[in-house]
Parts: structure tokens; C-alpha cells; sequence
């Protein structure tokens, strides 16, 4: 695509400064959710406001995606923007890219009336290429991307949760 030369210079910019500095690719990502209605919550990082919501049979009102719908498409750009990335990095052209998420679950983890895992039972991903390159040259893309890729590893490998609980108890007040 016409982005590949931008996309390499600041991936090679990037990637050389990290080289220099490995302490400039590590943070902490902070993302503040609140339930504003219902089961509607807003989630806030940076100058970024997302939505979440249920569907009304499940109690929400349908206003916004489904968390589960923010993780599949999470997964899907993440890898969209590796392959993109490595495509430029490794001078294969691609001329469009598209990356379809399935993933099975069973709600009734959720609701409590199965005993499965409450996440994913499978996740499934198909990558269509739209270029002229050889298949080896795409393949090596998609296989380099896939080996840096963030969600993908999530997705893949287990993670170390730690949960840290707050309870603001409300003021008592005088009756009195």
C-alpha cells in the first residue's frame, strides 16, 4: 500500500531507538471503566471514550458493542497492524488486508448454568492478502508479525491477573 515507506521509517525509527533504549517500549497501559448505566459502562484511555453494553436479553439495552466484540476486534487489528508493519519492514507489497476473528464461547459460563470455561472454547483467524508477492515472501510476513504480535500472545499464552479491591462505603449520615 502507498503507507509501507512511512510505515518502515518509523517502524526502523522505533525499533532502532528501542535498540538503544529498551526502557522507551515499557508502560503500563491504563484504562479506566465505569458503569454509567445498566450494564453500560464507559471506558476511558487517553483522549479515547469507548462504550460497552449487553444485549437487552441479557439485561443491557443493546446501546454499544459487547466487551466480547472489543476483545475479537482487538486480536483482529493487532494482527492487521503487525502484518501491515512487517509487510513494509520486509519490502513485500500489499495491496489490501483483511483479518476475520471467530471465536466459540457458551453463555452459560457467564449466566452460571454450564460448567465450562467462561472464555473462549476456540479462537480462529483468517488472513486474506491482496498481493502480487510470492506466497513464501507473504507467508514470512505473517509469520514474523505473528511471532511480535501483543494480542496474539495474550490470546496464546496465559496471564498473570492480580486483582486489588476498593470499597468506598457511603457516609453515614446524622438522623439526629
Amino acid at each position: 500500500m502507498s503507507d509501507a515507506p512511512h510505515i518502515k521509517a518509523a517502524f526502523e525509527r522505533v525499533a532502532g531507538a528501542m535498540a538503544k533504549r529498551p526502557n522507551l517500549g515499557r508502560g503500563t497501559g491504563v484504562s479506566k471503566i465505569r458503569v454509567d448505566r445498566g450494564l453500560r459502562c464507559e471506558i476511558r484511555e487517553g483522549p479515547f471514550t469507548l462504550f460497552t453494553d449487553m444485549p437487552e436479553q441479557a439485561g443491557g439495552s443493546g446501546s454499544a458493542p459487547t466487551p466480547g466484540v472489543y476483545g475479537r476486534a482487538a486480536l483482529g487489528s493487532c494482527l492487521a497492524t503487525g502484518y501491515m508493519m512487517y509487510a513494509a519492514k520486509l519490502n513485500v507489497p500489499f495491496n489490501g488486508l483483511e483479518v476475520e476473528i471467530q471465536a466459540d464461547y457458551d453463555d452459560g459460563a457467564l449466566f452460571g448454568v454450564a460448567d465450562v470455561p467462561a472464555g473462549y472454547s476456540e479462537v480462529r483467524y483468517a488472513v486474506s492478502v491482496d498481493s502480487d508477492a510470492p506466497e513464501a515472501d507473504i507467508l514470512r510476513v505473517l509469520d514474523e508479525a505473528e511471532a511480535h504480535s501483543p494480542y496474539l500472545d495474550i490470546f496464546r499464552r496465559a496471564q498473570h491477573c492480580v486483582r486489588e479491591v476498593r470499597i468506598n462505603a457511603a457516609e453515614p449520615t446524622d438522623h439526629g
